[in-house]
């Protein structure tokens, strides 16, 4: 897996990647169309952030790379990839609870706060990737 060169764009297979975790300076670009929403990046080595419509769907500090996002309230799939260990968030249902995967072993379950945001942490090696997989319980 690699950075995406253009912030943002659509797979073939109908989902979204995004991020550029080895820039120097914050780098973004918005109002871009992905199944009748409007999508906003903004990415760098310090934070990868990704809105849509003006709402939080994804979030990591530092930055990342992400491949092959999908994912709604029910949950999420996605691959990602940084420079080493990231706390991510994601926007989700409010006080539900989550099961986790990571490269296909349960690691457990996580709460999303009243606001709906489910904070994970991992630990990546440089230009390591790691398959997430997030699931309502």
């Amino acid at each position: 897996m690699s950075v995406v060169e253009e912030l943002i764009r659509e797979e073939d297979n109908g989902t979204l990647s995004f991020g550029n975790y080895l820039l120097d300076t914050k780098t973004k670009k918005a109002d871009f169309p992905f199944q009748g929403a409007t999508y906003k990046i903004k990415t760098f080595q310090e934070i990868t952030r990704l809105e849509k419509n003006g709402t939080l769907v994804y979030e990591s500090v530092p930055g990342s790379a992400v491949t092959n996002y999908k994912g709604d309230l029910d949950g999420a799939e996605f691959t990602v990839e940084a420079a080493g260990d990231i706390s991510f968030t994601l926007e989700m249902e409010p006080s539900t609870e989550y099961k986790l995967e990571v490269n296909g072993v349960s690691a457990g379950s996580i709460p999303t706060n009243m606001g709906g945001k489910l904070n994970a942490s991992l630990e990546l090696n440089e230009g390591e990737s790691a398959d997430i997989k997030i699931v309502k319980c």
